[in-house]
């Protein structure tokens, strides 16, 4: 094979050196980072492929000493009433705060030891906060909480400026 002067390719070699293509990173990241993002890229596309979230399956390694009880949220026109799934507490274990319009509940699950040795543990002990911001101003001082068979109810009334109004034509 020859090359554009005619001289065979084999003979004209300058110090050829092989090169690799590397993406450009505008902030490169460290291979831990790295590592942690393409574990959420697989993540991403396994809840695309089955269509839900393996995040309560996933823990990472920071939040093993940690738990996240589930939480549902209703509203209507007057109240907004918060659900948290707390099996397992008693009612001195809990605390419920209202800042504006964030409810924060926070407890600790104690774990119950006497003596025993487990070969198998999936209940999850330790603190817990979950805050949750709503999407309009509550009455403070009309809220309400009750705790039963390990089901938190807490009861936020809407403020009046955030009740929806009937306009009537005239």
């Amino acid at each position: 094979m020859f090359g554009v002067s005619g001289i065979p390719l084999a003979t004209k070699s300058i110090g050829v050196t092989n090169m690799n293509i590397v993406r450009y990173q505008r902030f490169p990241q460290s291979d831990l980072n790295q590592a942690f993002d393409r574990l959420a890229s697989l993540q991403d596309e396994m809840d695309r492929v089955f269509d839900f979230s393996l995040a309560p399956f996933v823990r990472t390694p920071g939040s093993l000493g940690r738990w996240t009880p589930a939480v549902d949220v209703y509203q209507d026109k007057e109240q907004f009433t918060l659900l948290a799934e707390l099996p397992g507490m008693s009612k001195d274990q809990i605390e419920i705060s209202l800042h504006n319009d964030t409810v924060t509940m926070s407890g600790e699950r104690k774990r119950e030891t006497k003596g025993e040795q487990g070969n198998h543990a999936e209940r999850y002990f330790g603190r817990f906060q979950r805050s949750i911001t709503l999407p309009a101003a509550v009455q403070a001082d009309k809220v309400t909480a009750a705790y039963e068979n390990g089901i938190l109810r807490v009861v936020l009334p809407k403020a009046e400026e955030a009740k929806p109004k009937q306009i009537s034509l005239g």
